[in-house]
């Protein structure tokens, strides 16, 4: 599917009051044109929540911005900030099939307290992520709102899949905070 196309479905899922855009544009750009340090924060196939603790030196808690079943799937909007404090470093939009995991894995996601990647690892769940796009994003209102940046500025994000013991469970939108290379 074209990148764009899915993007626009995730994002479809929240749709932003007063029908303000989350972004401006986005373009989905090649993983060896994406430049640091969001290559090492994104063009990678593990958790986000790993990368965005070590990248950060800190845990990060979740906020669940808002959250809803559509059919079968689980779906939340979501902000990962830095352990007890206000920071956000990252804002995401998750749909998640529960088909493919134990009851106690989706009590402790719907419990909508803990980062995703956590309760994946924590339940020792079998588990590949599939890298599906990076993306550059200049931000709109709703996504300055979100994150740490002003309307028109830039940063970067990325489409992935998550297979739940070898099936496609977790679709997700993640999208940094900006970062630079002396963080």
């Amino acid at each position: 599917m074209n990148p764009l196309i899915e993007l626009e479905q995730l994002c479809g899922l929240f749709p932003e009051p007063e029908g303000q855009p989350l972004y401006l544009s986005a373009e989905h750009i090649a993983r060896e044109a994406t430049p640091e340090p969001y290559h090492r924060m994104l063009v990678h196939e593990h958790h986000m929540t790993i990368e965005m603790e070590s990248y950060h030196d800190c845990s990060v808690d979740v906020e669940v911005v808002d959250s809803r079943f559509e059919d079968d799937l689980y779906c939340r909007k979501i902000l990962l900030r830095k352990h007890g404090t206000d920071s956000v470093v990252q804002f995401g939009i998750v749909r998640f099939n529960f088909d493919f995991v134990t009851a106690a894995v989706r009590r402790e996601i719907e419990s909508e307290s803990i980062p995703l990647g956590r309760v994946l690892i924590q339940h020792n769940i079998f588990r590949h992520i599939d890298l599906g796009a990076i993306v550059k994003f200049e931000a709109g209102p709703a996504l300055s709102r979100y994150l740490p940046l002003d309307e028109g500025q830039s940063t970067f994000g990325r489409m992935a899949t998550i297979f739940c013991n070898g099936s496609p469970a977790v679709d997700l939108l993640e999208i940094s905070s900006p970062l630079t290379e002396n963080m």
